[in-house]
């Protein structure tokens, strides 16, 4: 299912740092890693203009931007086996445009982590994911932790229960099964009530909203083919998704992207929180 994946980098050290992550990403389905680098040519300071014409500017700014992307991480990801892209124009255009034309499967990248990181994502890494088709990894946690160890693998699916549910549950199972992970279902009822997150046990009756989701869950399940423990759990939807998240101790958090339409276009609301906020890497797809 995930054969390509497409690395962006800047060269910057959460960029580095998520080595460990696309490491972590190709060895659980076995995949191709391709880095990317996006320049901008039209950078030049008064001093550069006066002594040189524009195309000479930008013909060095290109080879000093492909000498840094070959050597870049050369030994976690070596030329050999590791394509190197070299793009020029807008960062987020390009690499949507690179993973669409070049058939690549999942696209990974940080979030830009620091101490604004809760006011906004990086505008880079959130461009990419309104604009691009394919599932993208990200994760806030690259400089400060590792992965789980590779035979750690316990994913949770957020599903809303919308015309979109079956698509990203048919994924994540797909993917799930590929990577020989334990996957689970969880899915929150709004209750913007004060108190802790409630979660509904099997056996417990709930209320009438409780049960049909339940209901439905289970027959998205069987249409599907999936097997997957179901949560339900009642709260503020992102804070129960993340409670879910944590008591799995799960390793990954997979969230469904609208399809692009409408002036938001993918990056809804809830959307954008889970990704900027979350705790875990998020698969968002």
């Amino acid at each position: 299912m995930i054969k390509n994946i497409l690395f962006p980098v800047d060269f910057s050290r959460s960029c580095a740092a998520m080595a460990t992550y696309v490491r972590r990403a190709a060895g659980i389905f076995g995949s191709r890693v391709t880095l990317v680098h996006v320049c901008d040519l039209a950078s030049h300071n008064g001093f550069e203009l006066y002594v040189r014409s524009l195309q000479n500017i930008a013909e060095e700014h290109w080879s000093i931007a492909q000498h840094k992307l070959d050597s870049f991480l050369e030994s976690e990801f070596p030329l050999a086996n590791c394509p190197r892209i070299l793009r020029s124009g807008e960062a987020a255009t390009q690499i949507a445009e690179v993973a669409r034309t070049g058939g690549f499967d999942l696209i990974v990248m940080p979030t830009h982590a620091d101490r604004f990181r809760r006011v906004l994502l990086g505008s880079t890494t959130a461009k990419v994911l309104n604009d691009a088709d394919c599932p993208i990894l990200t994760t806030e946690h690259a400089e400060t932790r590792t992965p789980m160890a590779l035979e750690h693998r316990i994913w949770v699916c957020a599903i809303g229960l919308n015309q979109d549910s079956e698509r990203v549950l048919r994924l994540a199972s797909r993917a799930a099964a590929e990577a020989h992970a334990k996957l689970s279902v969880i899915h929150a009822i709004h209750d913007s009530a004060l108190g802790p997150i409630r979660f509904l046990n099997q056996e417990q009756f709930g209320s009438a909203e409780e049960k049909d989701a339940r209901r439905r869950l289970e027959e998205l399940q069987k249409t599907i083919g999936c097997e997957a423990t179901i949560r339900i759990a009642s709260g503020p939807v992102r804070e129960a998704l993340f409670d879910a998240a944590r008591r799995s101790d799960a390793d990954l958090l997979i969230i469904g992207r609208t399809p692009r339409s409408g002036v938001l276009g993918r990056m809804r609301d809830l959307t954008y929180g889970l990704v900027r906020d979350s705790p875990f890497p998020v698969l968002s797809v």
